[in-house]
């Protein structure tokens, strides 16, 4: 197991931190980790019978729009649980009755501390959305199907979309 001998922050960003540690490995050897450090985040899968509402919205470090399942950074302190209600109406205008935990997981490990929740929200009502002021989102509602044929054929990219659809599709109940 490495062992953080040195840690020094590169840039303190808006919603994630960049840090070099100096770790010790299990061979006495010293190396260096890049690391991106992240309060964790939220993913929704909004469930509207066989059908699942979704986001599309320009992503800048990807330099085009991407289709997506709602989501978003914590806050500090923030339960994941609230941060999932409060996105999904920030995001897509809708609010659920049932929520359940599919599944947490991370997503680069390789470089980033970054876990994300994953819920699903089902018994889904129309509220007033309230998309942050950097946010240009439009909410689109597509078949699990179509949304099934969409990854396989790789125009949906995002890999927190494909994770959460395909976990909750194999899932074996909630």
């Amino acid at each position: 197991m490495e062992k953080k001998v040195s840690s020094k922050l590169l840039h303190k960003g808006k919603h994630f931190s960049f840090k070099t540690d100096t770790v010790q490995l299990d061979n006495g050897k010293e190396t260096i980790r890049d690391i991106v450090d992240h309060p964790g985040a939220i993913a929704v899968i909004p469930v509207d019978g066989e059908s699942i509402i979704m986001v599309r919205q320009f992503r800048y470090a990807a330099g085009k729009e991407l289709l997506e399942i709602p989501a978003g950074t914590l806050e500090p302190g923030e339960d994941s649980f609230a941060c999932a209600v409060r996105e999904l109406q920030e995001e897509t205008g809708y609010a659920a009755s049932e929520w359940n935990k599919l599944l947490s997981c991370y997503m680069a490990p390789g470089y980033s501390n970054e876990i994300i929740h994953f819920y699903v929200a089902e018994g889904l009502n129309a509220v007033d959305s309230n998309p942050e002021d950097d946010e240009s989102i439009t909410v689109e509602k597509h078949s699990f199907n179509d949304v099934l044929t969409m990854i396989e054929e790789n125009v949906i990219e995002d890999s927190k979309t494909i994770t959460g659809v395909l976990g909750y599709l194999t899932r074996p109940s909630l």
